[in-house]
């Protein structure tokens, strides 16, 4: 039985406006075609619980005004070096920052995908996703 067709069924009575606009669209199974891979829902939903976190929020925003190493990152955050340490990590494996040893220094920085976010924070579009009216 085709997905699509048997999820049909299961919908007996729809409110109109939404029977119309679901027939418009070509029905659930064009619904289903619609929606984004569940991969794709789960590398979001990862990314969105590390930028759960307002430490790590601050971390991006400060590297999206330049590469720093940790101490200075540690000064602005004051925070302990294992907690410190903690959020670089979770930042690190969700690809959101990179680090460069250079000599005795680790300078972090962003990465394509932490620029993104970066600069969605800086903008404030961020903030707009909390703004439902």
């Amino acid at each position: 039985m085709d997905e699509g067709h048997g999820a049909d069924r299961r919908l007996q009575t729809l409110p109109e406006e939404v029977e119309q606009s679901l027939s418009a669209c070509g029905g659930l199974k064009e619904l289903i075609a619609h929606l984004p891979r569940d991969e794709t829902l789960s590398r979001q939903s990862a990314v969105f619980r590390t930028l759960a976190d307002p430490l790590r929020l601050k971390i991006l925003a400060m590297l999206f005004v330049q590469p720093l190493c940790v101490c200075v990152i540690k000064a602005v955050l004051d925070i302990a070096d294992s907690r410190l340490s903690y959020h670089l990590g979770v930042l690190k494996k969700e690809g959101l920052i990179a680090g460069e040893a250079q000599g005795n220094w680790i300078i972090y920085r962003l990465t394509a995908d932490g620029e993104t976010w970066a600069q969605r924070l800086a903008d404030g579009t961020a903030d707009k996703l909390g703004e439902r009216g």
